[in-house]
């Protein structure tokens, strides 16, 4: 029967550590009448003075007596009870409290008496003590289990314990660290960097969290609310003034577009001299102060392309087009702004941004949110979605039915819940 070399067991308002040498005890008591300590596995410092019973001074060497192997062997076949117990924590309140010359770690530690601990807590692999590893992150003490505000989980604790990296995951690690170099330059087939990936990703057990669980709920309500407003809207577009309607169109695009923080309106922009100027109808600005360009008109009876053909294709209406063009033109013009017009927008909106934020003017992109689709018959939607793309390198074009798709699309996925 393999019994490991190492166990604990709470007896009283003491923690024993059962010590079964891999050769006998021979070897520890020699050590001990010699004054020595015996280190085992680089983790545990045992002592004459932590000897549950001290007959040390009655010990006769056997004649001839020879270790065979390596003494730190954690598994053997062992058929006798030649072991050794030792007084390494003693109680205080809940919790056992190691003997710090017993675990040398550099930090008090704590383990909760109703917790059994295994040699595998303490000992990695090649005598790496992990309470040393773990005290090196310079915590006041190291408590495991129980109550105190500053424990550490045993399930969690078992977690780390189970990331900890082998004799393997070691060789895999340093040949990653050489692997970029080596096959920059050589012929090298091996990729180090993606062994390790697959090791490590191989131990990894924790699951994705569903983050948005707790605010599902709110969030279908608002995006039920927004598809429902905006719906009332095309309902009746003409009760609206043209400033309203974009104020609302925007609020929506916002909170479908989470990126961007403030959208301005009526923003002047200079022209090519300083004497000329023209007015943006919403100006876009992102976390990082980048800017892009958004048009928007109420919808209009008639489709985004003609209904007749012109050389058996349907053409962009002549709305839509000129919408483009101008907004290439606002597009132009910050371009040209540069420097001098991230000072000037920067300044003007100040107040309304974060403080220290800064406008940047870096190949804004243009939006246009316009007219219908819902009506095309399908030859019209295929000469419109050529035309989308025609133009995609100066706006996106979206129409009223994208936007209602869209809300759609996201109730949809939130009610659906996280994807297995």
């Amino acid at each position: 029967m393999k019994t490991p070399a190492i166990e604990f067991k709470a007896i009283g308002n003491k923690l024993h550590l059962i010590y079964r040498p891999h050769d006998g005890t021979q070897w520890v008591y020699r050590k001990f009448k010699a004054g020595d300590h015996v280190t085992v596995k680089g983790t545990f410092c045992l002592t004459r003075q932590l000897l549950v019973n001290d007959d040390v001074d009655d010990w006769t060497e056997i004649d001839g007596w020879q270790p065979r192997t390596d003494p730190d062997e954690f598994d053997f076949d062992w058929g006798g009870e030649d072991r050794m117990d030792f007084v390494i924590a003693s109680a205080k309140g809940a919790y056992f409290s190691f003997d710090a010359a017993a675990l040398p770690v550099g930090v008090p530690v704590l383990v909760h008496r109703k917790v059994r601990p295994t040699w595998k807590w303490f000992c990695a692999e090649r005598k790496t003590s992990i309470l040393s590893v773990v005290a090196q992150l310079k915590m006041s003490r190291i408590v495991i289990g129980g109550p105190m505000p500053d424990a550490i989980p045993v399930v969690e604790f078992e977690k780390l314990i189970a990331q900890f990296p082998t004799a393997h995951e070691l060789k895999r690690y340093v040949a990653a660290r050489i692997s970029g170099v080596v096959r920059e330059y050589t012929d090298a087939e091996i990729d180090g960097e993606a062994q390790l990936r697959k090791t490590v990703a191989r131990k990894i057990k924790a699951t994705p969290r569903d983050l948005a669980a707790p605010f599902r709920e709110a969030d279908v309500r608002k995006f039920e609310y927004l598809l429902a407003h905006l719906k009332t809207m095309l309902a009746n577009p003409n009760a609206y003034k043209e400033s309203h309607w974009q104020a609302e169109i925007v609020k929506i695009i916002c909170l479908l577009n989470p990126k961007y923080i403030a959208a301005f309106s009526g923003v002047r922009v200079n022209g090519p001299d300083t004497r000329s100027y023209r007015i943006l109808d919403i100006l876009l600005v992102d976390a990082s102060g980048n800017i892009d360009v958004v048009e928007i008109k109420q919808p209009f009876g008639e489709a985004m392309v003609t209904p007749r053909r012109y050389r058996n294709n349907h053409v962009p209406m002549r709305e839509l087009s000129g919408t483009v063009m101008q907004i290439e033109k606002y597009l132009l013009l910050l371009t040209r702004w540069g420097s001098k017009g991230e000072e000037t927008l920067t300044a003007r909106y100040a107040s309304r941004l974060p403080p220290g934020f800064k406008i940047r003017v870096v190949n804004p992109c243009g939006l246009v949110i316009m007219g219908r689709d819902a009506d095309m018959t399908s030859d019209q939607r295929d000469d419109f979605e050529v035309t989308r793309r025609h133009y995609k390198h100066i706006a996106d074009i979206v129409t009223y039915d994208d936007l209602l798709r869209r809300l759609e699309a996201v109730l949809s996925k939130l009610r659906d819940g996280p994807e297995v």
